[in-house]
């Protein structure tokens, strides 16, 4: 995938996407530092994996999970 500059992305910009809209991504660098790649609105999205719910049904959290520790909680800060 190629890159160009900032500034030749702005004096190119037409042609620069025309390019990509038939299947030439390019990337947008400043200072040499990539900055943004620019695809085909129709190109398949990067995967994304979800971990919300990963471990269901693999572990067991207690009925009384949130008073687990409690009394040595406050007597710590009622200074016992």
């Amino acid at each position: 995938m190629r890159t160009v500059t900032l500034k030749d992305a702005k004096t190119n910009l037409p042609r620069l996407v025309e390019q990509a809209a038939s299947g030439e991504p390019f990337i947008i660098a400043k200072d040499g530092k990539p900055l943004v790649r620019v695809v085909p609105f129709d190109a398949p999205a990067a995967a994304t994996t979800s971990r919300i719910g990963f471990l269901a049904g693999c572990i067991r959290v207690p009925d009384d999970f949130d008073r687990i520790g409690s009394e040595e909680i406050t007597a710590s800060f009622e200074g016992r």
